[in-house]
């Protein structure tokens, strides 16, 4: 209780709410751009691994659900290249005044998505609320996202945000033609805010990226992109990969850290739609992003691509809230 803390414990501990950062988050559980069911449900078996580990940590911050389009996943695919696509841009339109007006309120944003298309809608926000920010991105995950439907393999939306966020097309490597609605609707997405790159591409960090193809493999060789491995991770350690990443995205104002379960081992990852071998461990991929939510530049977080559905004692789920619940503790104390 308050009263039996001294004067000097007294002023410590205010002193330690009052620095505090304004914390929201936002959930969005929307799975229309994935190819596997279960990802809406990844926000609520987050809360249930927090529920399991006896937290409150959810009854401390303000909270917003996004409003889905997962109806869309009981209609006919219309553009097999781009599956859904008129919902994701709905999406994106929904999730970026989110991610608008949670930063003009002074808010952080701590965003727990379905699958990884929403993030698009994300950077997109990020942008629209700072626009004369030069946004770097730390995209943790074992895919890089950067397909196009001119390149697709899937057709599946959360292959793509990345793509979007650069405003690339990928022409060069283009294999499918995709009808006028479609290219419209891409257009769409990639201009999002009146903003049509909202991330140079040169200003991406890829870690433990490790599935992806040929298509854009081009992309991220034509940029320079930046492509940490896990051996790299595991080799050197969460400290020094920090600072290193933080010293090629130096040039940037701003940071957004985007976190897929997926990144993880698929010894362990098996909650998610998309597993891959040769991953991080649990405690490198804890390790590293509280060691990025220690910097002042990042101004948004994101975990996504849980799915419950695939997972045994939601074991996904609880790995998501520990990493969750120790990045946010850092957020708080810098």
């Amino acid at each position: 209780m308050i009263k039996s803390l001294c004067g000097c414990c007294l002023l410590i501990n205010l002193n330690y709410f009052r620095n505090m950062k304004n914390i929201k988050i936002i959930e969005v559980p929307s799975e229309i751009g994935a190819g596997t069911r279960g990802a809406s449900l990844g926000v609520d078996a987050i809360k249930v691994a927090a529920l399991d580990f006896m937290s409150n940590f959810f009854v401390h911050f303000p909270s917003e659900k996004v409003q889905v389009e997962n109806q869309l996943l009981f209609e006919q695919i219309q553009s097999p290249y781009a599956k859904r696509i008129h919902g994701v841009l709905n999406m994106y339109d929904k999730i970026s005044k989110s991610v608008f007006d949670c930063i003009k309120n002074n808010f952080f944003p701590v965003v727990l998505s379905g699958d990884h298309s929403n993030a698009g809608g994300t950077i997109a926000g990020i942008k629209m609320a700072k626009p004369k920010s030069k946004l770097g991105v730390v995209w943790i995950d074992a895919h890089a996202d950067l397909h196009t439907p001119y390149t697709t393999p899937s057709g599946n939306l959360h292959g793509m945000p990345l793509a979007t966020a650069i405003a690339e097309d990928n022409m060069e490597c283009k294999v499918h033609n995709i009808d006028e609605k479609t290219a419209r609707i891409w257009n769409q997405l990639k201009s999002l805010g009146g903003i049509k790159q909202k991330v140079l591409p040169e200003d991406i960090v890829f870690i433990s990226l490790r599935d992806y193809e040929k298509e854009e493999k081009s992309l991220i060789e034509k940029y320079g992109m930046k492509v940490i491995t896990t051996a790299e991770v595991r080799r050197n350690g969460a400290e020094n990969i920090s600072r290193k990443v933080l010293r090629h995205l130096s040039d940037c104002t701003d940071i957004y850290v985007s976190f897929d379960v997926d990144s993880i081992d698929s010894s362990i990852s098996k909650g998610t739609g998309t597993p891959v071998s040769n991953g991080l461990r649990e405690r490198e991929a804890e390790d590293l992003i509280s060691k990025f939510m220690q910097n002042h530049k990042i101004c948004c977080f994101e975990i996504t691509e849980v799915n419950p559905t695939l997972d045994k004692e939601n074991m996904m789920a609880e790995i998501a809230f520990n990493i969750l619940q120790r990045s946010v503790n850092m957020l708080m104390m810098n």
